[in-house]
C-alpha cells in the first residue's frame, strides 16, 4: 500500500526537492536583453536614416526610395525572428539531470 503525502496524493518515492528541479529548466535571455536585439534596431535605424538622408540622383529620381527601405525592414524583422525562433530552440536542458 502507498503511503500518502500530506495533499492527499500517493509518494511517488522522490523528495520534493527532487520534484521541483525536474521542472525547471534553462531558458534564453528575454529578447530586450540580448545583443542580436540591439544589432536589430541599430541596423533598422540605419536603413530608415539612411534612405531619409539618401536624397534625388541627377536625374531627379529618389535613389532609395521608402517602399525599399521597408522592405528591408521587413527582412531585417524576419531574419531576427527566425534568430529568435532558433536560440529558444534548442535552449532548453533536459530536465531529467542528475546533480552530481
Amino acid at each position: 500500500m502507498a503511503t500518502a503525502s500530506s495533499a492527499g496524493y500517493p509518494e511517488s518515492g522522490r523528495s520534493q526537492a527532487a520534484r521541483a528541479e525536474r521542472h525547471t529548466s534553462a531558458e534564453t535571455k528575454p529578447a530586450f536583453k540580448s545583443t542580436e536585439f540591439f544589432v536589430y534596431l541599430a541596423a533598422v535605424v540605419a536603413v530608415l536614416v539612411a534612405s531619409a538622408v539618401v536624397g534625388e540622383g541627377p536625374a531627379g529620381v529618389d535613389r532609395f526610395p521608402a517602399d525599399q527601405a521597408w522592405l528591408y525592414v521587413t527582412l531585417l524583422t524576419v531574419g531576427y525572428m527566425i534568430s529568435r525562433g532558433l536560440a529558444k530552440c534548442g535552449s532548453r536542458e533536459p530536465t531529467d539531470r542528475t546533480s552530481t
